[in-house]
């Protein structure tokens, strides 16, 4: 891992002014929160990174995997030149993507692209 930060990493902001990532992290553990972040400050350091770390799930979207000491959590962002947008934090509790997770960060995308 390089020194150089290749991404600045930001919250996606809801139109109401809210973060839902940074909200769905101050609700875990700090265990948790503690791996999570620096999972995600893994990616930051850096980009581009592939599996186990980081998978693409659809254009311009993809995940950051980090396994917790009970579960398995998902962080979904996009990547917008110099900067990682986290859309969507949840827990997984089945092998495949929730539809519905998948659905949020996808619609999240659209609006933070202006074409929402």
């Amino acid at each position: 891992m390089t020194d150089e930060i290749r991404l600045q990493v930001l919250f996606y902001k809801t139109e109401s002014g809210n973060e839902p990532v940074r909200e769905w992290l101050k609700s875990l553990a700090y265990e948790e929160k503690k791996i999570i972040g620096q999972d995600i400050k893994t990616v930051q350091f850096g980009w581009p990174l592939g599996m186990p770390l980081v998978r693409k799930l659809d254009k311009n979207l993809w995940e950051v995997r980090s396994d917790l000491p009970d579960r398995i959590s998902r962080v979904l962002f996009t990547v917008s030149g110099e900067k990682m947008v986290l859309l969507h934090g949840f827990m997984k509790k089945s092998q495949k993507t929730p539809a519905k997770d998948l659905a949020l960060a996808k619609q999240r995308l659209k609006l933070l692209r202006g074409e929402g």
